[in-house]
């Protein structure tokens, strides 16, 4: 069934996207630029547990029309499965700023031990990938790079397959804080709590419909109803937990590098019936910012 999509008139809102900060292949600054020539008007920056290239965007945007929203996608645990969530429009506040820390902390423990049970099972030298990234903490994105770079694997697949994911070799159990500890953490922040690409996680109908409840119940405001790789049944299915749930509708292409996915901006609008969570928070595409 087609689904009618609603017309936002003079916008282009990209609400997830990922820079240089995390596991994103552009700096703050290419990735602003990229989004603006592509017509993005409001891009929201959000890299994994850290807020560390939001500055760099906003001030790249100055040389564009185009608006940088504050954002962070954190990673939680809920029900012993790893959920991701999006906040926008954030404000520093020393809570965010210690919980970002811990999980920053969590994701340097995790690089650590992957080097060392990489080198376990015979593939030796993988510190490397944590010396390139400096300051930023290593993914195990970086880590299924430079596992294809060294040849011990055909791609990225394969190196979650063999190595990184949890039936891999070197999986490492995270310690990522609650569901419910996160969003504290974005409102604390004035910030508002979306449940992200609710069709990442491999759940079924039922598992979806609990977690909403959960998120909702805990005073998550949005889901992302439309994303960089959403079918049309998922976009309709979403936009029904939204609905179902009080929840209102987000939308962003997790853009992470060129040629790996959608473009930012290159979304299909969201369903006709939606409520935007701009509608919802204003503040997110307010000229002065939330």
């Amino acid at each position: 069934m087609q689904i009618p999509q609603a017309p936002v008139a003079n916008l282009c809102v990209d609400l997830h996207a990922h820079t240089t900060a995390s596991d994103g292949a552009l700096s703050p600054q290419e990735l602003v630029e990229r989004a603006a020539v592509r017509g993005v008007t409001h891009l929201a920056v959000t890299d994994h547990d850290t807020t560390a290239g939001v500055a760099a965007a906003q001030e790249a945007a100055q040389q564009t029309g185009l608006r940088v929203i504050p954002g962070v996608e954190v990673s939680t645990l809920w029900q012993g499965r790893e959920i991701h969530l999006v906040g926008l429009g954030l404000r520093g506040h020393p809570v965010l700023e210690q919980g970002l820390a811990y999980q920053q902390a969590q994701r340097w423990e995790r690089a650590e031990t992957i080097v060392t049970r990489l080198a376990r099972n015979g593939v030796a030298g993988a510190e490397a990938v944590i010396d390139q990234r400096g300051a930023d903490a290593p993914g195990r994105s970086h880590f299924a790079e430079w596992l294809v770079a060294q040849g011990a694997v055909r791609d990225r697949q394969q190196a979650f397959k063999r190595y990184l994911g949890r039936q891999g070799r070197a999986w490492v159990r995270p310690g990522w804080v609650s569901l419910e500890t996160a969003v504290r953490w974005v409102h604390v922040a004035g910030g508002r709590a979306v449940l992200a690409h609710p069709y990442a996680y491999g759940m079924t109908g039922a598992w979806l419909r609990r977690l909403c409840e959960a998120f909702a119940g805990a005073g998550g405001e949005a889901i992302e109803v439309v994303t960089g790789r959403t079918t049309p049944t998922q976009v309709r299915d979403a936009l029904g937990l939204s609905l179902r749930h009080g929840l209102a509708a987000s939308c962003g292409s997790d853009f992470h590098a060129p040629g790996t996915g959608l473009e930012p901006g290159h979304l299909a609008p969201l369903p006709v019936s939606a409520r935007p969570v701009w509608d919802h928070a204003p503040e997110l595409l307010a000229p002065d910012g939330p």
